[in-house]
């Protein structure tokens, strides 16, 4: 199948051109604004679906909005007049088109245009109207709110809410592409892909959550990605975040056992460490009441052994970083981990809440009897 993608180089042109080029029999035409209008021509004879995306928002004069935006779609309405031809068209317009300005106006004389050439034809003329489209690659500093607090705070730039209160609609560039692609046999997907979901907030909540995204680096404290706009949203933030700021530094507690650093968080899953331990240490002796947890050990070996506190009976799990096994710890079982190797032992460790200092949910029982209680200092395991 052929398409032709004008705007290819633009936001959602790269975006729906990344999609297009990992899929199977799909054979793409880029067109943008350095190209001539025979590339247009050409692909204009062989496309079977034209993404028409080009326009113009912040042209150097007011007559830029006609030319770029109307007068371009009249242009690739006559070229397929000519050719005889009418291929599936999808333009992306913008809600701008209802409002009377200059580039509403254009937007919706290059709709008009194009239902136009439907009626003549007998083409699908697909109009999406977008509204405040986010995701990576879209110019900061320029025309979205999102790309520009985005980048500035991933910066450490400042940024500017000239009203917290005020609420804006935004939609994903990964929704639209869904979209889009749905009038593209090739791309098995639900012809309901076509409907755009949109998520609304304000000003002041959009700083705030792109600004958490920044503090995770110390805080470890991920946002609830059950939302699928806060995916979305920090999926965008990272994609600004320079290079040399993507490897942080994890704060390691180190003792004669070895070192601890935790690496995640959340409220919703509770927290994710990682332990080194030297060998014949043992790690725990202790138990909790709610806090369940469980332990995998990625380097190494050792035993896991726990016991329910009311009882004498010890259970012990042997493990290896080769075996790929995970002991669950259930709450009311004193437990402890012990490095039986000859090198250090490496286990990851997760937990259902939230280490709190104030409120630990951990007691010191020893899981064996003749356990030392110097054996379990620490504040985890």
């Amino acid at each position: 199948m052929s398409v032709l993608v004008t705007g290819a180089r633009g936001f959602i042109g790269r975006n729906l051109t990344a999609h297009l080029q990992a899929t199977q029999g799909c054979e793409a035409t880029l067109y943008d604004i350095d190209n001539s209008p025979d590339d247009l021509r050409a692909g204009l004879e062989t496309a079977d679906i034209v993404y028409h995306l080009a326009g113009v928002n912040r042209p150097q004069v007011t007559e830029g909005f006609e030319s770029g935006n109307a007068g371009l779609t009249r242009e690739l309405c006559a070229i397929l007049r000519e050719l005889g031809r009418a291929p599936i068209i999808v333009i992306s317009s913008s809600v701008q088109a209802e409002l009377d300005n200059p580039y509403g106006a254009s937007k919706r004389r290059a709709e008009d245009a194009l239902r136009e050439f439907a009626v003549e034809s007998g083409a699908q003329v697909r109009i999406y109207r977008l509204k405040n489209v986010f995701g990576k690659w879209c110019r900061p500093n320029y025309n979205s709110v999102v790309a520009t607090f985005c980048h500035n705070i991933a910066n450490d730039l400042p940024i500017q809410v000239s009203d917290p209160g005020r609420e804006v609609e935004l939609v994903y560039v990964d929704d639209v592409v869904k979209a889009f692609l749905a009038d593209l046999p090739l791309y098995a997907r639900s012809k309901d892909c076509r409907d755009i979901p949109s998520f609304k907030l304000t000003l002041g909540e959009l700083a705030g959550r792109i600004q958490s995204f920044h503090d995770l680096r110390a805080s470890l404290l991920v946002p609830d990605f059950a939302i699928r706009f806060n995916q979305q949203l920090y999926a965008t933030y990272l994609s600004y975040v320079p290079h040399d700021a993507r490897r942080r530094q994890l704060e390691i507690k180190a003792d004669q056992r070895g070192g601890l650093a935790e690496f995640i968080k959340s409220t919703n899953f509770g927290q994710i460490f990682i332990s080194r331990t030297r060998p014949g240490i043992t790690r725990g002796n202790h138990y909790h009441h709610t806090k369940a947890e469980k332990f995998f050990v990625v380097e190494g070996e050792g035993v896991i052994r726990m016991r329910q506190i009311e009882r004498p009976e010890v259970r012990e799990y042997r493990v290896c970083g080769e075996a790929f096994q995970v002991i669950d710890i259930p709450p009311g079982y004193t437990h402890s981990i012990e490095n039986v190797g000859a090198g250090e032992m490496v286990t990851l460790f997760w937990a259902s809440e939230i280490f709190d200092p104030d409120c630990p949910d951990t007691y010191f029982l020893p899981v064996l009897t003749s356990v030392r209680a110097e054996s379990t200092v620490g504040d985890a395991v």
